[in-house]
């Protein structure tokens, strides 16, 4: 398979996994009841947690197409960002755009995950009397 259509079938199913997350985040959010108050209702033999847990792994799958779906174009991206944002003429070699990607997706990953820890640490539970 040649690369054009590896793209294509790359963003073909990048497309239909969005519409799925998108159909599905509206289930949970117009369909269901909000909350604790969507207790033992289901659709389709599944109950709010297993739609939830859909829509995670939804998510991990667009993450995941994306995150190739960059690669596939990282040395277009790195000519883009040479030239057009930093207007020079030379642009990186291979491996100096393989080191640069590697530390974009570091740098991506640290304040994902800082923000996550933020959150866990902030995180209150219910105020019992």
């Amino acid at each position: 398979m040649n690369r054009t259509v590896f793209n294509f079938l790359l963003d073909a199913l990048l497309l239909l996994v969005w519409m799925a997350l998108v159909w599905v985040s509206c289930v949970l959010r117009f369909v269901f009841p909000p909350g604790t108050s969507a207790r033992r209702w289901t659709l389709w033999g599944y109950g709010y947690d297993d739609w939830s847990n859909v829509q995670f792994q939804l998510m991990a799958l667009i993450v995941l197409g994306i995150l190739l779906h960059v690669m596939m174009h990282w040395n277009w991206v790195c000519g883009v960002i040479a030239t057009r944002i930093f207007r020079t003429r030379a642009r990186a070699d291979d491996g100096s755009q393989t080191l640069y990607g590697v530390g974009v997706l570091i740098g991506i990953l640290a304040i994902l995950g800082g923000c996550l820890l933020a959150a866990k640490l902030s995180v209150q539970p219910p105020v019992t009397m």
